[in-house]
């Protein structure tokens, strides 16, 4: 099993969790976060003064998937996440060595 934790843009949410409903995914976990990369924030003007803005609002989804599923959950994120502009996002790739449903005791992939 592993879990794909991206990092995207907070209005391709709905299309993204859309996509990875058609390829198999059954749940996920949604949190609003900050952060910045490369560009290191954004310049606004507010009142007439220039402000940089260090951390940008992003969604963190976060699936986990049996192997299986792994290739096509990337890539229906990364193509459907993808603006072609700067700040699209991440995604990044661990292995789940357990899983437990808690309600029924189900475990490895009969959990998720």
């Amino acid at each position: 099993m592993k879990k794909i934790e991206a990092i995207i843009k907070p209005f391709k949410l709905d299309e993204v969790k859309d996509v990875l409903a058609e390829v198999g995914v059954q749940g996920m976990t949604i949190t609003e976060v900050k952060g910045f990369g490369r560009t290191g924030g954004k310049q606004e003007v507010y009142r007439g003064s220039a402000y940089v803005v260090d951390f940008v609002p992003k969604i963190k989804v976060e699936v986990v998937v049996a192997d299986r599923l792994v290739a096509d959950v990337i890539d229906a994120i990364e193509r459907t996440a993808r603006t072609g502009r700067i700040g699209d996002g991440k995604i990044f790739v661990t292995s789940v060595e357990e899983a437990v449903r808690i309600r029924t005791g189900e475990r490895g992939e009969d959990a998720i």
